[in-house]
C-alpha cells in the first residue's frame, strides 16, 4: 500500500517550522519508527515532489517500547513511534509532528529536559534504607515501568512548559518514593513539594488515563500518591 508521510520539520528551535511530504510503499506491519528508518535509510531521499531532502530527524533508542525517547504527535494524538503500527492508523495519509508542549530541537525531537527537573524540584530520591512491603509491591513495580516519554503532559490541559506544575509523572513516580522512604523529616520534603508543584495544580480532568503508552494504571498512582502526600494515610 502507497502511504504518504507529512511531517511537521524545523531546522532548530530559532526556525520556522515548515511541512514536507513523503511517499512510501509498505506493509500495514510496518511501525512508524521502521518507516522513518526506511525513508532515512534511501541513499537519496526525496520528497513527494521530488525535491532532495535533509534526513528526517526523529529520537529512538530500544526500538520496543522501554525507553519512551520515540514519543510523538501522530494523527494529532501523542504516541510512541515504536509501538504505533501502519494497519492500525485510518487512512493512506500520516501526519507526524513533534510533540507541541515542549521546545523543538530539530524535526521530530523536543527538549524534555522539564521532566526530570521538575522531579528534582520535588525531591523524588531516598534519604534513607527503602521501606518495602509485599503488599505494596505490584503497585509500585507499575509505578516503576514509567519511561518519562511525556505522552500524558502532552494531552494534560494543566501542563505548560516553564511552569511550576509537573503533570501526571508526579504522582506516578511519587508514589514509589513516598511508599519507601523511611526518613520522616524528608518523606514531610516530599509531600509539601508534591503538593505544590502537582496536587495544587491538577484539574482532575484524568486527561492522561488513557494515553499512557505503558498502561500505566495513571489514576489509582494519583489516588495513592495523593493519600500519602496531602491525606497522610
Amino acid at each position: 500500500m502507497r502511504y504518504t508521510i507529512r511531517i511537521k520539520r524545523q531546522e532548530n528551535k530559532e526556525a520556522k517550522p515548515f511541512w514536507q511530504e513523503f511517499e512510501i510503499e509498505a506493509e500495514g506491519e510496518l511501525s512508524i519508527a521502521a518507516m522513518l528508518n526506511e525513508l532515512n535509510a534511501r541513499q537519496k531521499l526525496t520528497d513527494k515532489s521530488g525535491k532532495e531532502a535533509e534526513p528526517i530527524s526523529w529520537e529512538c533508542g530500544c526500538m520496543v517500547k522501554k525507553c519512551g525517547a520515540c514519543a510523538m504527535r501522530i494523527n494529532g494524538l501523542p504516541e510512541l513511534a515504536c509501538s504505533t503500527f501502519l494497519q492500525s492508523l485510518k487512512g493512506k495519509v500520516i501526519v507526524l509532528e513533534p510533540l507541541s508542549k515542549f521546545p523543538v530541537v530539530k524535526d521530530l525531537i523536543v527538549d524534555r529536559s522539564v521532566v526530570f527537573e521538575n522531579l528534582k524540584k520535588i525531591n523524588l530520591w531516598l534519604e534513607s534504607d527503602a521501606y518495602m512491603t509485599e503488599y505494596t509491591h505490584e503497585i509500585r513495580y507499575q509505578s516503576a515501568r514509567c519511561l518519562m516519554c511525556g505522552c500524558c503532559l502532552e494531552v494534560c490541559p494543566n501542563f505548560d512548559f516553564g511552569k511550576d506544575f509537573a503533570g501526571a509523572i508526579a504522582p506516578v513516580n511519587a508514589y514509589r518514593i513516598l511508599n519507601e522512604e523511611q526518613d520522616t523529616s524528608h518523606h514531610e520534603q516530599i509531600a509539601e513539594k508534591y503538593r505544590k508543584h502537582y496536587f495544587e495544580g491538577c484539574g482532575k480532568s484524568l486527561s492522561c488515563q488513557n494515553i499512557c503508552p505503558a498502561g500505566i494504571p495513571v489514576e489509582e498512582l494519583m489516588v495513592r500518591s495523593n493519600a500519602a502526600a496531602v491525606w497522610k494515610k
